[in-house]
């Protein structure tokens, strides 16, 4: 009997544009005779499940079922490709436990968490994994640029405390942008993060648990000749991804075990995707941020890292999915 799936993607953010390409890698790649799948499409007009023919139907939110050629349909499990709110963001991992709906991603207070930039660091710090200095700002509680300053060395980087692809996201050089680039970051969000600039090669590493075991993906390695791997770099082809990245042994050891570490201390499930600086002078990674639902377009760095593997997609799903449904 094939399990049902539903393979749960848009959002609530402008994030949803990538949400939909993830989705359409997912389900070219999701085995269809172990698992049957109905597309489920969150958005600002409601739920829905949309089937490749006829019309879209609301999905019933009581229990999250829909109606499928007048048959009511239950879930075995969710496959989530919701990139921002609130599928990365613990909002639908905590309406699924309380359905006790299994779903592939970090379970609700992890996801929360993670998507809060400054609560990562933080943690991630008590545990001893080395992270760059930063202010934590609020909307309702304004601080002067000078302030800033005080506390932190320029260059620094301002983003957005929550969400992803670097929407919002500044290089501040001189202090005079400084402002400029606060007043951006806080058009996306109502909490920022402003975190000094470590000089350094950009790696991001997938890491996935199966059957009890903790396996760090093939790293990558950035490059980007934009001045950091923003919105235009990730997207829009402004960068070049070197998978498997053409690193020392030492800084391989070094870059996976600490990604293993995070992997553990934030308590990950499913597939995240960990983004490092490796300062060289001190011969040391540095974590920038945890994301729990990476980007599968074609386009993505976990697609890539699977086949860099010897993996194929289809078994890499197949794998994430029967570690949710256990």
């Amino acid at each position: 009997m094939k399990k049902k799936i539903a393979l749960v993607t848009g959002g609530l953010s402008g994030e949803a544009q990538i949400s939909y390409k993830s989705a359409i890698t997912v389900s070219n790649n999701t085995d269809r005779e172990k698992f049957e799948v109905f597309r489920i499409d969150i958005n600002e007009t409601g739920w829905w499940y949309t089937p490749e023919q006829g019309e879209k139907l609301a999905v019933d939110k009581s229990d999250f079922t829909i109606i499928d050629h007048h048959q009511k349909i239950h879930f075995d499990a969710i496959l989530l490709c919701i990139h921002g709110t609130p599928g990365e963001d613990g909002k639908l991992q905590g309406y699924f436990d309380m359905l006790q709906l299994p779903y592939t991603s970090c379970d609700a207070a992890t996801s929360a968490l993670t998507f809060n930039k400054r609560y990562t660091v933080a943690v991630a710090s008590f545990a001893g994994i080395h992270v760059a200095k930063s202010l934590h700002l609020f909307k309702h509680t304004p601080i002067t640029s000078e302030a800033v300053l005080e506390n932190l060395q320029l260059p620094v980087f301002v983003k957005p405390n929550n969400g992803g692809s670097s929407i919002g996201m500044s290089k501040v050089l001189v202090a005079t942008d400084l402002d400029a680039a606060i007043d951006k970051a806080f058009k996306e969000d109502d909490q920022i993060l402003i975190e000094e600039f470590i000089s350094g090669r950009e790696f991001t590493i997938g890491v996935f648990k199966t059957k009890g075991v903790i396996t760090v993906l093939p790293i990558t390695e950035i490059k980007t000749g934009n001045t950091f791997f923003d919105f235009e770099a990730k997207y829009l082809g402004k960068s070049e991804e070197i998978t498997p990245a053409i690193i020392t042994e030492v800084m391989l050891q070094q870059l996976s075990a600490a990604a293993k570490r995070v992997y553990e201390v934030m308590n990950c499930r499913g597939v995240v995707r960990i983004d490092f600086i490796y300062q060289e002078e001190s011969a040391k990674p540095y974590m920038l941020e945890v994301n729990t639902v990476p980007g599968q377009s074609e386009a993505s760095i976990i697609p890539q890292q699977v086949l860099a593997m010897g993996w194929n997609l289809k078994d890499f799903y197949t794998a994430i999915l029967e570690e949710a449904l256990n």
